[in-house]
């Protein structure tokens, strides 16, 4: 009872440290709504979104799902009923015709309170886009309403936003050389410009997707609440619509919506990676490597490399994994010994892919470099050296290195049983070949230029 009452009282001091850690990060980040983070954004210049984003949590030491969710800022629509302001002014004017006295002065007082009211809210959304704020005066006079305002919101890569505020910054040089200007023919030609520029910039913008329509708030409703939780249903995700969505859906044409969005279905679950993931695909597989993966050799001296899950969203996990990056044998719905979760596994077997995978994820692997190392420089060897008189013994060596490296640290592993002395162990990494390698493809190269 003692030995219990001990656990009980330590598990709650975990647990108290828990709660502690928890509290002084959100006071961080409620600390960190409260400075002028849009000041910050304004200095940062026109950037892709998602480095922003990376660097906001680097700098304040945030991880990246806070710093995504203080760096959102959202353009809403300003509606009434179901009817946007302007349907709605023009209704009212309509309306005001038929009266006369107070009545009209009355809601003639209302219309004006309302478009003022619209456009300080324009004047907000304008401010919320950190990116074209600086570029405030000329954008007022690109006709931007609410649909526009939006689709300038949702613009995150660094191209499209450059190319936004370079037609933005020709209006704007242009109605500063004609403010000067009495009229004649360089005002006209200034004049010429701005509308050319005006018509560029609409054309821009006309080019994003649609962003009101209610089949893409549909869309991205479904995209969102998949990415935010994983394993939803689609009845689920039905109910959570707004009611002016719901109506116009079920839960059968989000199945099919959903599959239209490469999402996975597993067992009637929804499954997708975020954008964010698939921005940084092999960092995330590198840390999956890490962490739930394998890199290593058989006793064939072939490379292997794979990725393991289990249960329903290990599967979908695996099912994503192949389709974003594009390679891969997928092996689902596996026994596992213990035969409780299936057990599913994405394995790289061919040497290309082996190859490409571990070169764009070796910058980000943290534990297993040595694994990936290894079966680096043995690709190489087998696709170039193999008729080399060190290629056999070399490789005899990395086989011994892989095992050393996927078992240093048990302490009881039987190295002597694949013939490896721990005490040479370091001579067989001082012994790589990498550099061999380079040497000779270079000679052969200046070789092949002097004969031509």
């Amino acid at each position: 009872m003692g030995e219990k009452g001990d656990k009980l009282r330590e598990a709650a001091e975990i647990a108290d440290r828990v709660e502690d850690t928890e509290t002084e990060l959100q006071d961080k980040i409620n600390e960190i709504k409260r400075s002028d983070v849009s000041q910050w954004l304004v200095g940062q210049g026109v950037k892709d979104h998602f480095d922003l984003e990376k660097q906001f949590a680097k700098e304040f030491n945030l991880s990246l799902t806070d710093s995504k969710n203080i760096l959102s800022f959202d353009v809403k629509k300003y509606e009434i009923e179901g009817k946007d302001i302007p349907s709605l002014v023009k209704e009212l004017r309509n309306y005001r015709r038929t009266l006369k006295g107070d009545d009209r002065v009355k809601i003639t007082h209302s219309i004006e309170n309302l478009i003022k009211a619209y456009s300080n809210h324009l004047d907000s959304n304008m401010d919320s886009i950190y990116w074209l704020k600086s570029y405030k005066s000329p954008l007022k006079e690109m006709n931007c309403n609410e649909d526009k305002l939006h689709k300038l919101s949702l613009i995150k890569d660094e191209n499209t936003r450059r190319e936004v505020v370079d037609s933005l910054c020709k209006y704007w040089e242009a109605r500063l050389d004609r403010n000067n200007l009495s009229i004649g023919k360089e005002y006209a030609s200034l004049t010429k410009k701005m509308t050319n520029t005006k018509k560029g910039f609409s054309s821009i913008v006309k080019k994003l997707p649609s962003s009101y329509s209610p089949k893409e708030e549909i869309k991205k409703y479904i995209l969102d609440s998949v990415c935010e939780e994983q394993g939803i249903s689609a009845r689920q995700v039905h109910e959570k619509l707004p009611e002016n969505l719901f109506k116009k859906t079920s839960p059968s044409m989000i199945v099919k919506m959903a599959k239209r969005q490469n999402i996975t279905t597993v067992n009637g679950a929804l499954y997708k990676f975020s954008d964010d993931i698939k921005k940084d695909i092999y960092a995330y597989t590198a840390a999956f490597l890490d962490s739930d993966g394998y890199i290593t050799m058989d006793k064939n001296f072939n490379p292997r490399v794979g990725l393991i899950a289990t249960g329903d969203r290990g599967k979908a996990f695996m099912l994503e994994m192949q389709k974003s990056l594009g390679m891969g044998r997928l092996h689902l719905d596996q026994k596992s010994p213990q035969n409780t979760k299936p057990i599913n596994r994405l394995n790289f077997y061919a040497m290309d892919d082996v190859q490409d995978l571990l070169t764009k994820c070796r910058p980000h692997i943290k534990l297993k470099k040595g694994n990936a190392d290894i079966l680096l420089e043995l690709i190489r060897m087998k696709k170039s050296h193999k008729k080399a008189e060190w290629y056999k013994e070399r490789r005899e060596e990395l086989f011994k290195l892989m095992k050393y490296e996927n078992h240093k640290d048990e302490a009881n592993y039987d190295f002597a049983s694949y013939g490896i002395d721990l005490d040479n162990i370091s001579k067989y990494y001082d012994n790589c070949k990498m550099s061999v390698m380079d040497s000779i493809e270079q000679d052969t190269i200046i070789a092949k230029q002097e004969e031509e």
